[in-house]
Order: structure tokens, then sequence, then C-alpha cells
């Protein structure tokens, strides 16, 4: 089994959570990184390796128990102790209340919400044994402000801070930096520039300070993750400066 510190980032989209992964992977970490199909992992592990990096892509369903407990134990055994770890699983699907189906607003809640409570558990298992690591939530506006048509996204991320919230007080005392981070803005990919674009007309995409770059977001969690114990931040808010709040 490999010595070198790892960081699993659960949710590796091919924005924030890639660039997570690229970011520590670039600090000398082995990337852990999971979505529910392993295809779609492949153009990241490759671009880590490509830059000397070492990444390993798993195919997992977050939103089940017997799935999770032997990924964590997989990545224990396999690759090495899990040192850093992200949840990034965002599941943001607006919905007028009218029209929300009870189905849909549980996939969701399961998705944004019990899947983090899932993988940090599992994770948090490993490092109170160790007494170190560090756990950082994904969150969003939605968690806390529930906008318009956006009510099972919003419950959702008000559960997951919450979770973060009983984590850190719990987990701190035991050496394990919880830390939950609200992106306040849109993430600059080709389908946020889309969903704007259909919502607001093109002229949305005319201030490109309105979008932060996946890269800058990453920056983000590694301060997180190198920040002394003496002054943890449990909760952090980013925004491009060009956003109104």
């Amino acid at each position: 089994m490999n010595n070198k510190k790892v960081v699993l980032v659960v949710g590796a989209g091919d924005a924030t959570g890639g660039a997570i992964a690229k970011r520590f992977a670039r600090e000398g970490f082995i990337a852990c990184v999971t979505r529910r199909s392993a295809d779609k992992l492949q153009p990241l592990v490759e671009a880590i390796q490509a830059e000397g990096g070492e990444a390993h892509g798993f195919a997992c369903d977050a939103r089940k128990e017997e799935d999770v407990i032997a990924l964590i134990e997989e990545i224990e055994t396999r690759v090495g102790p899990i040192e850093a770890f992200v949840f990034n699983i965002g599941a943001n699907v607006p919905c007028s209340i009218l029209e929300e189906t009870a189905r849909k607003y549980f996939k969701i809640w399961e998705m944004a919400c019990f899947s983090g409570f899932l993988n940090a558990r599992e994770v948090a298992k490993r490092m109170v044994t160790r007494q170190r690591g560090t756990i950082l939530f994904t969150g969003a506006t939605a968690s806390i402000r529930g906008g318009k048509g956006f009510a099972a996204f919003s419950s959702a991320k008000f559960g997951l801070r919450a979770v973060a919230q009983s984590m850190a007080r719990e987990l701190g005392p035991k050496n394990i930096h919880v830390a939950h981070l609200i992106i306040d803005a849109g993430v600059d990919t080709a389908w946020v520039r889309e969903r704007r674009a259909q919502i607001w007309g093109k002229e949305a995409l005319d201030n490109p300070d309105l979008l932060m770059p996946p890269a800058s977001v990453a920056a983000s969690y590694w301060q997180l993750y190198q920040q002394p114990r003496s002054a943890w931040t449990f909760e952090l808010e980013i925004r491009p400066f060009g956003e109104k709040w």
C-alpha cells in the first residue's frame, strides 16, 4: 500500500470536483475520484496522470450504504489512508412546488444530503482512529436561502449544512477539520453558461466576472486543508467580485 496521502472526491464531475482532485494531486496527493459511471472519470484520471500525478477512478452509487462501505474499505486497503475527503454531489434540479413529485424530491435529498452523511460517516470512522483528517462539504446559496422553485434542492442543502455542523462540533476535538463551503455563484462551465443564456438571455454572459473558474474554486478547498488547527474555518462563502449579494 502506498504511503502517500489520499484525497477522496465524491462527485468528481467536469468542473468543481475535477478541479479539486487536480489541485490536490498537484500537491502530491493520490486522487481517488468517484461518479456513478466509471467511464466518465477516465478523462479526469488521464489528465491528472498526464501532469505526473496519481489518480484512481471508482464507480459508486453514493446513496447506497453497502457500496459506500465497500468503496472506503477498498481505498484504505489498496490505495492508502484518506487524509482529505470532499463531498461534491449537487442535484440542482429546479421545479415548482406545485409540480414537484415525491419521487424526485426524495431522490434529490438522497443525492445532496443523505449520501453526504453516508460517505462522511465512513471516512470519519477511519480518520478518528488516526486522529487526523479533513472533511469538506460543497454547499450553495441554497444552503442558507430557499429560492423559488428550489424547495427540494434547498431542503437537501440545508440538511447537508446541518450534518456538517454536527460533525464539526463532534469531530473537531478529535483533530478532524470539518468545513462547509457555500459557493454563491455559478461555476464557469458550458452547462452553466447555456442555462444562464436560456433563463436571462445571451446578455447574461457579457460579464465574465460573474462566473468562477473551477480552478479558483478548488484553491479555496486547498486553503481550508492547509489551515492550522488553532484557526480552523467551519464555513467559507466564495463568490466572484462581480456578484451582487
